[in-house]
């Protein structure tokens, strides 16, 4: 039997069922929390403590490296070893650390649209408030004022005095 001849049946059979899905297995990364990840770790790097911890690192590696009995050595002097490592570390270290920025400039971005957004309201409650107060002081100027009224009270009061006074002298004089 030829293994290239195709038997009909069975490739009709075939077209007639969908084909499982050919996705994998691996679970899908979040990126969410691969970018938390990679932020902290942007932090530890930048940090005095990170600079010590890697400076010790080397200094004892190159120690061991020189000091020790020739058997126990790792990475003889041009210590080779050493610069791969550092060299891997430091080939991780730059993209996480752009992503760190990346991300944080993300943030800064949409930061800067919610102050925007909130200045502009604040912009338009100070204007209101400021439309609110011309309008007031427009009414206020049309209402009576404390000495206005008690000015306004003396003359009638006055007045009054003076409509007695006339009373009284025409009542005598009768």
């Amino acid at each position: 039997m030829n293994k290239f001849k195709s038997d009909p049946d069975r490739d009709r059979d075939l077209l007639e069922v969908p084909l499982t899905s050919r996705r994998s297995r691996r679970q899908p990364y979040d990126a969410e929390r691969f970018g938390e990840i990679a932020e902290r770790i942007a932090r530890f790097i930048g940090t005095a403590r990170f600079l010590v911890y890697m400076t010790s690192f080397v200094l004892g590696w190159m120690a061991w490296n020189h000091l020790m009995h020739p058997s126990l050595r790792i990475d003889e002097f041009p210590f080779i070893f050493l610069t791969l490592m550092l060299s891997l570390q430091a080939s991780y270290a730059a993209p996480l650390i752009l992503l760190a920025q990346n991300r944080q400039t993300d943030r800064d971005r949409v930061q800067f649209q919610e102050d925007r957004i909130r200045d502009e309201r604040t912009q338009a409650d100070a204007e209101f408030i400021t439309r609110e107060i011309a309008s007031l002081r427009a009414q206020v100027q049309q209402v009576a004022t404390r000495e206005f009224v008690r000015s306004e009270i003396k003359e009638q009061l006055e007045e009054l005095l003076d409509q007695l006074k006339r009373d009284e002298r025409s009542g005598k004089d009768s």
